[in-house]
């Protein structure tokens, strides 16, 4: 059974790496410098530059939010803001969400691995959903590795889903579902 409150009540999710904690307006100014970073574009298929003002009302209204969920991802050491993590896209008669996350800093160290699984024990055991899908370009290889390690399956391929630099690259379309064995 889905539930809702879940989605209202924006969770803390501790691990030993990570902290994920409600995005706020106080994460713009780390999240601003990352969100325009070329690498973070690139990866994320981002073609769009924003302003600090953007980003600042982004994080200001996700607590109003009702529909989704998202989450700033710290380093439980010292609280650095590493990036966010969302669940969006909510399809309540099919118990489906999807998934994003965008580390502006420090990748390639298990944060993200471990921030996909917390969010992912909250989407399944607490929100109650049995789906979470993503789209991830052909040419990110580190996220494809975290997202098979965390137990999502490649679905399908939207051939030339993105047009980045003159060159043409495919989305995988992954999954994982509440009954897989994560």
């Amino acid at each position: 059974m889905l539930n809702l409150k879940a989605l209202v009540d924006k969770p803390t999710l501790s691990g030993d790496l990570v902290r994920l904690v409600p995005l706020v307006a106080e994460h713009a100014p780390d999240l601003f410098k990352g969100v325009n970073d070329p690498e973070v574009r690139r990866l994320t298929g981002t073609h769009r530059v924003f302003t600090f003002e953007e980003v600042e009302r982004h994080a200001a209204t996700r607590a109003e939010q009702t529909d989704r969920v998202d989450l700033t991802v710290l380093r439980a050491v010292d609280g650095k803001v590493l990036g966010d993590i969302v669940l969006n896209d909510l399809d309540a008669d099919n118990l489906s969400m999807g998934f994003r996350i965008a580390l502006v800093a420090e990748q390639g160290r298990g944060y993200g691995t471990e921030a996909i699984r917390l969010l992912l024990r909250y989407a399944f055991d607490v929100v109650g959903l049995h789906r979470v899908e993503l789209e991830v370009f052909d040419f990110n290889p580190r996220a494809i590795a975290s997202y098979r390690k965390c137990g999502f399956v490649e679905e399908g391929r939207a051939r030339d889903a993105l047009l980045w630099e003159g060159e043409w690259h495919d989305a995988l379309l992954m999954a994982v579902v509440s009954t897989d064995n994560i």
